[in-house]
C-alpha cells in the first residue's frame, strides 16, 4: 500500500499514477462509471454541451449530485475512502455495495437492481461510448479488476486537479464549464468560451454519434484537463483549442517539459511532471495559463472582458 491518506507527504498529495500498475482497474473503473453516468444523463434535463452528464469530484470519490427523479431525487456516489458505491434517495433510503474486483456486468447488475429497490425506475442504453471496443454492459466480462489503492490514487489525482482547475477557471469571467468529470473519456476538464460559434465539428471519437460532438463544440472554446493516459501511455494533463488557431502548435507554453502532441492535436503536460516539480501547483497553474493564451491570443479573444 502506499503512504497514508491524508499523512501530507509529497507522494500522498501528488501520488504516483503508473499508467502499467493499474490500466486493468482503470478499464474496469471507466465502464463502471459509464453505467452511473448514463443513469444520471437518462434523468436530467439536458444543458448545453452535455454539462447534465458528468460526475463531480468530492472529499472520498466521485459524485453524480443530485437526480431528480419524478418528485424526488437521488444520488449515487463512488466512495474511494471505504471503498463502496452509495445510493441515497431524497425518502432517506440508501442502497450500498462494495466496489470490488466484479465484472463490469455485475456492477450493471448491481446497480440497477439497488435501484430498483429504491423505487428508481430507469432504463440506460447499456453500451459503452468513447472506447474502440464497445461491449454491452450487461454481456462484459472482460472487465472485472479492482485494486482499490490504486482507485485511492486516482481520486487522490483527481482531488488536486480539481482544486486547481477551480482556482484557474474563478479568473474567467466569461462563460466557462462547471469543473466536471466526464466519463466518456474518464477525464476532469474545465472549458472557457470565447463567446463565438464554432464550425460544425466533424466528428471522429470512438462509438460517439456525431450529433454528440457537434453539441459539445458548438462554440469556440479553450479546454483544460486531466487524463490517467488510456492510449497515451502516462497520465498527463492537457490543453486544447477549438477550432484551433494559426500558430497555436508552435505557441512558447510553459514549463518545461509541457509539449503540443500532433496526433492528439493538444498540449501534453505529463503527470509525472508535475508531481515532482519544486511547486506542483505553480507548475500547473503555468501550464493551464499559457495553454489558454496561445489559444486566446492567437484567436482574438476579447480578453479585457473576459478576464479578471
Amino acid at each position: 500500500m502506499g503512504t497514508r491518506p491524508g499523512a501530507g507527504g509529497r507522494d500522498d498529495v501528488w501520488p504516483a499514477l503508473p499508467l502499467e500498475a493499474w490500466q486493468d482497474t482503470y478499464a474496469t473503473l471507466h465502464m463502471w462509471t459509464q453505467v452511473v453516468g448514463k443513469v444520471r444523463m437518462e434523468l436530467s434535463p439536458a444543458v448545453n454541451h452535455w454539462w447534465h452528464v458528468p460526475l463531480y469530484v468530492t472529499p472520498r470519490g466521485l459524485s453524480t449530485s443530485a437526480i431528480p427523479f419524478k418528485t424526488q431525487s437521488f444520488e449515487i456516489d463512488f466512495d474511494f475512502v471505504e471503498h463502496k458505491l452509495d445510493i441515497v434517495a431524497s425518502s432517506g433510503a440508501t442502497r450500498s455495495f462494495p466496489l470490488q474486483p466484479m465484472t463490469v456486468a455485475e456492477f450493471y447488475r448491481r446497480t440497477m437492481e439497488a435501484l430498483r429497490e429504491l423505487g428508481l425506475e430507469v432504463r440506460i442504453w447499456p453500451v459503452p461510448v468513447e472506447v474502440p471496443e464497445a461491449i454491452p454492459f450487461e454481456k462484459d466480462t472482460k472487465h472485472a479488476a479492482y485494486d482499490p489503492e490504486y482507485a485511492s490514487r486516482c481520486w487522490r489525482v483527481l482531488l488536486q486537479a480539481d482544486r486547481i482547475l477551480k482556482e484557474f477557471r474563478a479568473r474567467f469571467t466569461g462563460k466557462v464549464s462547471p469543473v466536471h468529470f466526464f466519463w466518456g473519456a474518464f477525464d476532469l476538464a474545465v472549458t472557457r468560451f470565447s463567446g463565438r460559434t464554432a464550425p460544425r465539428h466533424p466528428g471522429g471519437a470512438p462509438n460517439v454519434g456525431q450529433f454528440v460532438m457537434v453539441e459539445a463544440y458548438s462554440h469556440e472554446v479553450s479546454s483544460a484537463g486531466f487524463w490517467p493516459g488510456a492510449g497515451l501511455g502516462e497520465a498527463a494533463f492537457y490543453s486544447y483549442a477549438y477550432p484551433e488557431p494559426a500558430g497555436y502548435r508552435s505557441f512558447p507554453v510553459q514549463p518545461a517539459g509541457a509539449y503540443y502532441h500532433e496526433q492528439m492535436g493538444e498540449f501534453l503536460f505529463p503527470y509525472e511532471a508535475v508531481r515532482r516539480a519544486a511547486n506542483p501547483d505553480e507548475a500547473l497553474m503555468q501550464f493551464l495559463q499559457s495553454t489558454y493564451e496561445a489559444a486566446a491570443t492567437l484567436a482574438h479573444w476579447d480578453r479585457s472582458a473576459l478576464e479578471r
